[in-house]
């Protein structure tokens, strides 16, 4: 067997990110919340609403950068532009940068006119900033960076790769906060080939081990939670909802979408609350002497 270059990586990567994201916003707001947060939401409360849970979320990402002195910030896998808009909106980043592989995603943020963001359809592994950024937020897209026939010594060397760059991109005093799925007790060869083949093609989870070898000498893991079933409230939640819009849905997409993100949202549900699939938060700083040094008895 041949192996994919990096052009037919590249391209099997954007396919695939077209495939589940391009079904079309209108559906996609059906079931999400105002913010089009598709990723995990950060639940604190019995009675909190979906909206209440993903601001949390997004906040929690923007302190976690020091948003509020940010100069610029880096969002890598945008999705529709809730850290982007956060970051305009209500943070006054002066310059925020979101990186996606989603023509219909991105057309979405430059839509809304956000003072200070700029929307790039390219991949992280082509990107090349011309400034230095104070914080790097990626939520959800951690996921897709390596494939089903990766070996994990393979998956770690791109992980690393990532690593590298967001450390060159980051000033000295800069953050990291990443947010991914990754494999619980469950291997890659008993994961659900409905999910592999028919919701993310071509993409592989990480396992905690590997996000650690991989930021190993390059970032300090300053904190990391298991959220496992803050994942799998928010995946009940979107299917409730796209329950109770199921008619509109259909109009839009079609029975068959609508049943296949019905089963893929129950499915994932059920992983993230046996522990099949978890979902980790991880702040990561870099390895700098300056950075320490500026850090040096300042209260966290």
């Amino acid at each position: 067997m041949v192996a994919p270059t990096g052009t037919d990586r590249d391209a099997a990567a954007a396919a695939a990110i077209r495939h589940h994201y391009d079904v079309g916003n209108d559906f996609y707001r059906l079931w999400l919340d105002p913010t089009l947060s598709y990723s995990c939401a950060l639940r604190e409360h019995p009675d909190d609403t979906l909206e209440t849970a993903q601001q949390r979320k997004l906040r929690y990402h923007l302190d976690a950068v020091d948003a509020d002195r940010a100069q610029a910030v880096l969002d890598i896998g945008c999705g529709w532009g809730a850290i982007l808009r956060e970051a305009s909106q209500r943070y006054r980043v002066p310059r925020s940068v979101g990186l996606t592989l989603s023509p219909e995603q991105a057309d979405h943020v430059r839509a809304q006119g956000l003072p200070g963001v700029e929307v790039r359809t390219e991949n992280w592994l082509h990107y090349q900033p011309d400034t230095r950024f104070d914080g790097i937020i990626s939520i959800g897209a951690f996921e897709h960076f390596a494939r089903p026939d990766d070996s994990s010594a393979a998956k770690i060397r791109i992980y690393r790769d990532f690593f590298t760059r967001c450390r060159d991109w980051l000033t000295d005093s800069g953050t990291l906060s990443l947010q991914t799925i990754a494999y619980g007790n469950m291997s890659r060869e008993q994961a659900s080939g409905f999910i592999q083949q028919e919701i993310f093609p071509d993409a592989d989870l990480p396992t905690p081990a590997e996000i650690t070898a991989a930021a190993e000498g390059i970032f300090e893991i300053r904190s990391m939670t298991s959220e496992r079933l803050d994942y799998a409230w928010t995946c009940a939640q979107w299917a409730a909802r796209l329950r109770e819009n199921r008619t509109r849905a259909t109009e839009l997409v079609g029975i068959e979408t609508v049943d296949r993100y019905r089963r893929y949202l129950a499915q994932s549900a059920l992983g993230f609350r046996m522990g099949k699939i978890g979902l980790y938060r991880i702040v990561l700083r870099p390895y700098s002497g300056k950075y320490f040094a500026d850090r040096a008895g300042r209260p966290e």
